[in-house]
């Protein structure tokens, strides 16, 4: 039994043979000693929290005081806003009864009697008011049963199918007022453009022509207007007139020039219609254009012709019509190398007319 005792010690023994020699017991007592250490440092943390929570607590106490201490102060402030206003009323007070002892008790006498006028005034504005009144009402429940009859159902739909109309109609109206104001504008630059090339050729057909120094050029200058025509929209007129130009110098033609100008400046214009206007019409016709003209405006308008003839030379329809009495101005357009004989009409006897075509050559002797 003994030998079984040492058998079972013997491991007790070796571990505690192994747990003093390893230095387990020092580091055991160092756990120890760190131990109180941590209980000693908890215990003066404590102590610190506490303290802590007694600076809170007295800091919150200090802020419900300042909290109290705000509302009295407010509450002064308001006190003192209500006693200066109560002075301020005071004072009005006290100016309202000096002005009513200035003022004496007449003039409240005759308010008081102008007031009940106005008082009477208004008491019978209300009675009529009143009678205006039931009239209405009487007028409505007339309405209202006329409203029952047969002409006045559908009223809803009807009036919708109405609208709709009335509302397409405004909407085609306005479309139509762009539309128009586009047009008026592009017949406007039209209109613009074609006097600009008219008074161009008329410009350089004068230089040609006329050989006075008077007169430098001839334009067609057109003032418009908006003429009332006894429709919602204006009608735009315009009004011609023809002026002659010398230098700066711009005079209405009416009435100034003479015959052989007027004459010559009407064929010049109507030149200029056509070659504006009537870029592929072929005919062109003159009759007697050399009525009043001198000798020197015929060479000019027979040198213009040559060069209106020359223009339209590529236009294969062109031709030029001249019924004329002058064989000069004849003999000049046959010079201009354009046009070999030309038609001579003569009456016969037994009143017949005969036609005979001619040689330019033949004017020469």
């Amino acid at each position: 039994s003994c030998a079984c005792i040492t058998h079972c010690m013997y491991p007790i023994l070796l571990h505690t043979h192994r747990y003093t020699s390893s230095g387990a017991e020092s580091a055991l007592q160092r756990c120890v000693e760190r131990l109180g250490e941590l209980q000693r440092q908890s215990g003066e943390r404590g102590q610190e929290k506490r303290e802590l929570e007694e600076r809170t607590k007295a800091l919150q106490k200090q802020l419900a005081n300042a909290k109290v201490r705000e509302h009295e102060l407010e509450d002064n402030l308001q006190l003192l806003r209500q006693q200066r206003e109560v002075q301020e009323k005071e004072a009005e007070l006290q100016r309202l009864r000096e002005d009513l002892r200035r003022r004496g008790l007449d003039s409240y006498e005759d308010e008081y009697r102008r007031l009940q006028r106005e008082t009477d005034r208004l008491r019978k504005e209300q009675a009529r008011a009143e009678g205006h009144k039931l009239g209405q009402e009487d007028q409505v429940r007339h309405t209202q049963r006329e409203l029952q009859a047969d002409i006045y159902k559908e009223a809803d739909s009807r009036h919708r199918d109405m609208l709709i109309t009335l509302r397409t109609t405004q909407m085609a109206t306005t479309d139509l007022e762009k539309y128009y104001k586009a047009l008026d504008r592009a017949i406007t630059r039209y209109h613009k453009l074609k006097m600009e090339d008219i008074n161009k050729i008329i410009k350089e057909l004068w230089i040609k022509t006329y050989r006075g120094g008077d007169i430098d050029t001839i334009e067609i200058r057109s003032d418009d207007e908006m003429e009332e025509s006894g429709t919602i929209r204006a009608r735009r007129v315009y009004h011609y007139r023809v002026v002659m130009i010398k230098g700066e110098t711009v005079l209405d033609m009416r009435g100034r020039c003479s015959a052989g100008q007027k004459v010559l400046a009407s064929l010049i214009i109507r030149l200029a219609l056509a070659e504006t206007f009537c870029i592929n019409c072929g005919l062109l016709a003159l009759d007697e254009p050399t009525t009043n003209l001198d000798r020197e405006n015929v060479e000019g308008l027979a040198q213009a012709l040559a060069d209106i003839v020359k223009e339209r030379s590529q236009q294969k329809n062109f031709q030029l019509m001249v019924i004329t009495h002058d064989e000069a101005f004849v003999e000049l357009l046959g010079h201009s190398g354009y046009a070999d004989w030309f038609y001579r009409v003569s009456k016969e006897v037994g009143e017949c007319s005969r036609i005979r075509r001619c040689s330019f050559s033949g004017l020469d002797h």
